[in-house]
């Protein structure tokens, strides 16, 4: 009954609307999935410098009564995160060093990302960027024409990766500023977004969003990030269908993730779920051993042992590339 109602509060509201209203404290999050705060109350933490944030649509699709479904233990802050690990830091992919400023992180050769916010509507306690200066490199729109400039000047540039925090925390009217810069660019001929919008609030895939990027110059890749299968509803297969509808390309990249997914059966399901929406699936990571995330970590054996099992359930088009991202690496780093 409680998520039903939340449904029809939900189909009342703006996507923005349900932005703002997501939940931002765990007390508040546990009553409403009817957990008993009590048993879990010493581990979690209230004061963390990367706090909850959860949008109710993504909430309403976790078990009541279960402290560990898997896609509350995704954003609950647990006072674990606090303890240093050896081999964790706060730049493990040394993102730093290439930062060519204006927003701008140029790994790889044809392809530059731009952090085109640093805002996000979820914080996933694994996130590869929980430690980024974001309120550094937030891209304003002073620093469009300069980033555009910048862009030209990279003779080898032919896509473009809009990521973040995400891309889709922007208003249609901010990314369609920013798409229409990107679009002079002579040598562009791919855009991508890296997002997970359309799977924790699907609502944020407008009529506007969908047409904007289907009229987009180039081909357009929208990259989603679901883990489990249980992320996917409904209402992210309407999203979904909104943007094939306009010819965009739909991706899907996980991170295998301890007591979450590290199964070939979740794995599995996901993919086959997920195509069945129009996502095809395209990098199962193996976690950045990014400062505060080690419980998620999984092993490289296990990380094999299930990869392999993938490829003797699934057609070769649905099994997802295991892969590890290393500082310094030309590309991603197969297992």
């Amino acid at each position: 009954m409680i998520t039903r109602n939340l449904r029809i509060e939900n189909d009342k509201m703006s996507w923005e609307q349900q932005y703002a209203a997501s939940f931002r404290n765990p007390t508040d999050l546990l009553t409403w999935l009817s957990i008993d705060i009590g048993t879990i109350s010493d581990a979690i933490d209230t004061d963390s410098e990367f706090p909850l944030r959860v949008p109710h649509a993504f909430a309403s699709r976790m078990l009541h009564g279960n402290p560990d479904d898997p896609l509350l233990r995704q954003v609950l802050p647990l006072k674990n995160e606090r303890i240093p690990v050896s081999g964790f830091s706060n730049d493990p992919l040394d993102e730093e060093n290439y930062n060519v400023g204006n927003g701008i992180i140029k790994k790889y050769q044809g392809r530059a990302l731009l952090i085109a916010t640093g805002a996000c509507a979820i914080h996933c306690r694994y996130c590869f960027r929980r430690h980024y200066p974001y309120a550094d490199e937030s891209l304003t729109r002073e620093q469009i024409s300069t980033m555009i400039s910048e862009l030209r000047r990279m003779g080898d540039l032919d896509e473009v990766i809009l990521s973040g925090g995400d891309p889709l925390s922007l208003s249609d009217s901010r990314l369609e500023e920013l798409l229409d810069a990107l679009a002079t660019l002579p040598k562009l001929r791919r855009l991508r977004l890296h997002t997970r919008l359309p799977i924790v609030l699907p609502d944020r895939v407008t009529g506007r969003l969908a047409t904007m990027l289907g009229q987009f110059p180039t081909e357009v890749v929208c990259v989603m990030h679901a883990n489990h299968p249980n992320e996917l509803d409904d209402q992210v297969a309407a999203a979904m269908h909104r943007l094939r509808v306009e010819n965009v390309t739909l991706l899907n990249q996980s991170v295998l993730l301890n007591r979450i997914n590290n199964d070939s059966d979740t794995i599995e399901l996901l993919c086959k779920k997920g195509f069945e929406m129009g996502v095809l699936s395209y990098y199962l990571h193996q976690l950045d051993p990014v400062s505060g995330t080690h419980a998620f970590a999984v092993g490289d054996a296990e990380a094999n042992e299930i990869h392999a099992e993938l490829l003797t359930r699934l057609p070769g088009y649905l099994v997802p590339k295991l892969v590890r991202e290393q500082a310094g690496a030309l590309s991603k780093t197969p297992l």
